[in-house]
C-alpha cells in the first residue's frame, strides 16, 4: 500500500522535473508557447502528488490507527465548571487541578483571572 503511494508520488514528481527541465532546456528552441503550456501542466503535478501519496486506500487499515494520547494540558470538565459532569465520571484525585498547573504562578494567576476563578477587587 504504502509503497505503491510512495512510488506513484516519486513518479510524478520525476515527471514534473523532466517537464520543467526539458520545456525550458530545449523545446523552447522550438516552440515558446509548448514550453510555458509544458511549465503549467508541471505546476499542477505537485499538488497532486502530494494527494495521492497521501490517500488512504480501500485496503489501508485506518480503523486499526490507535486514538491519539489525551493532551495532559486539556481541562477536565471539573476544572472548567467546577463541578463533574455525570456522562464523565472521572477519579476526583486525578483531576484535581495542582496549585500550579503550568509551573508559572504568574500566568496561572492571570488565566484563572481569565476563566473567572479568581475575582479581581
Amino acid at each position: 500500500m504504502y509503497a505503491r503511494r510512495r512510488r506513484a508520488y516519486f513518479l510524478m514528481m520525476g515527471g514534473c522535473l523532466v517537464l520543467f527541465v526539458s520545456s525550458w532546456a530545449f523545446v523552447r528552441l522550438w516552440s515558446i508557447p509548448a514550453a510555458i503550456s509544458m511549465c503549467v501542466i508541471a505546476m499542477v503535478i505537485p499538488p497532486v502528488a502530494a494527494i495521492v501519496a497521501n490517500r488512504k486506500g480501500p485496503e489501508d487499515r485506518w480503523w486499526d490507527d490507535p486514538p491519539p494520547a489525551p493532551d495532559p494540558l486539556q481541562r477536565t470538565d471539573k476544572q472548567r465548571t467546577g463541578k463533574e459532569n455525570p456522562a464523565n465520571p472521572a477519579n476526583p484525585a486525578k483531576t484535581a487541578k495542582p496549585a500550579n498547573p503550568t509551573g508559572d504562578p504568574e500566568s496561572d494567576e492571570w488565566w484563572d483571572e481569565l476563566d473567572g476563578k479568581k475575582r479581581r477587587r
